[in-house]
């Protein structure tokens, strides 16, 4: 073998193992991802669920302004 073969290899070697110390990292990270994600999807659907009410909010805000406006009216009469 060379010195141009034993220089290649090195340098072959050095990029694989840059690669490998990238490449680890991001797939540690994404598997504590992958391990949080069915505790997140589960407390999104709780608070999908807890939250669901507020859809009849604007009816009640609706009565709320009609019972409102029926008190105006009544102290209007009242003269007050």
């Amino acid at each position: 073998m060379t010195t141009g073969w034993i220089i290649g290899f090195s340098i072959g070697a050095a990029v694989v193992l840059v690669v490998v110390a990238l490449v680890v990292p991001i797939l540690v990270l994404a598997r504590s991802i992958g391990e949080a994600a069915p505790l997140i999807h589960d407390e999104l659907k709780a608070a999908e669920r807890n939250t669901a009410p507020l859809a009849e909010l604007r009816t009640t805000i609706d009565h709320a302004e009609v019972i409102v406006a029926g008190l105006r009216r009544g102290r209007e009469r009242l003269g007050g």
